[in-house]
């Protein structure tokens, strides 16, 4: 699937997700994100050109495609992950690259950079501090970096509060959430608190525990990552770790024009995943609301 306010053309910023399409239709995030890089790439009157494959093979081709018929000026590279090909290539292929979210060590490329271990800390600490000990993770896919950095984070943060972590993948679909969110409520000894790593995850668990009769927050406490308008309209409404996600992709867009224009690039961060509570937290035991 292909998208751009004027495909082909000149002044185009390219952004590759590697990811299936049906997500897109159901996970605000993206939506969003790509909603503030072209509010502040319009201003230059620059589109960006959106492309959705399946694999991350399919997304190098895509840059090599584009590099080779000059359709982009630069790119946007999201979802990074362990021994990432991607900086490599887009080097050899000599197209300007701005790098999204977590990344191990210095990437040697602009980079907006995430930080996912202190909000993971701090929504692990607001749980312990309710009283939940047995605590539950519902992460995105393993191989992608700022899950790693979010699991690293929740390990040492059970570790040192004397709490055995429960971590569990998923894809970010619902399908996923429900399914994992049924395999811990029905294990031996259920959570009583789980942190997904995004909202569709949340909402589909939030459903399986009105299915299986455990009442949240009294029995239950759930977090979402990423806040979102079906966050605030579940019943009870979700308690999140809210990001500004808008202004996420403004920050990148203006890493991405500082690069285009030949000027240094200004070491940006995203903003800082914070702690909504909601209906959906309580303490352990109790039905008082976080």
């Amino acid at each position: 699937m292909d998208a751009a306010a004027d495909p082909g053309g000149p002044g185009a910023v390219g952004l590759v997700l590697a990811r299936p399409a049906r997500l897109l239709g159901v996970e605000p995030f993206f939506m969003e994100f790509i909603a503030g890089i072209e509010e502040r790439l319009a201003e230059r009157e620059l589109s960006v050109l959106l492309h959705v494959v399946p694999t991350q093979q399919a997304e190098i081709a895509a840059y090599r495609r584009w590099a080779a018929r000059r359709l982009v000026d630069a790119v946007v590279v999201v979802n990074l992950t362990e021994n990432d090909r991607r900086p490599a290539v887009l080097r050899e292929l000599g197209l300007p690259v701005v790098l999204v979210g977590t990344w191990e060590a210095d990437p040697g490329l602009p980079a907006v950079r995430t930080d996912d271990a202190g909000p993971m800390l701090d929504a692990l600490h607001r749980l312990i501090g309710l009283g939940h000990r047995r605590i539950a993770r519902v992460s995105g896919p393993a191989r992608l970096l700022h899950t790693r950095a979010r699991t690293a984070a929740m390990r040492e943060g059970c570790r040192t509060a004397g709490v055995e972590p429960v971590l569990v993948e998923g894809d970010y679909s619902d399908e996923s959430g429900a399914r994992l969110t049924e395999q811990l409520l029905r294990s031996p000894e259920p959570p009583t608190a789980i942190v997904y790593d995004n909202d569709v995850m949340a909402v589909a668990g939030l459903g399986v525990a009105k299915e299986l009769g455990i009442a949240v927050p009294d029995q239950l406490s759930l977090v979402a990552w990423d806040d979102s308008t079906m966050c605030r309209l579940a019943s009870p409404t979700l308690t999140t770790m809210s990001v500004d996600v808008h202004q996420f992709g403004m920050s990148v867009a203006e890493s991405v024009l500082e690069l285009m224009d030949g000027r240094p690039v200004t070491e940006r961060w995203s903003p800082t995943a914070h702690y909504v509570p909601r209906g959906s937290t309580a303490a352990s035991g109790f039905s008082t609301t976080a």
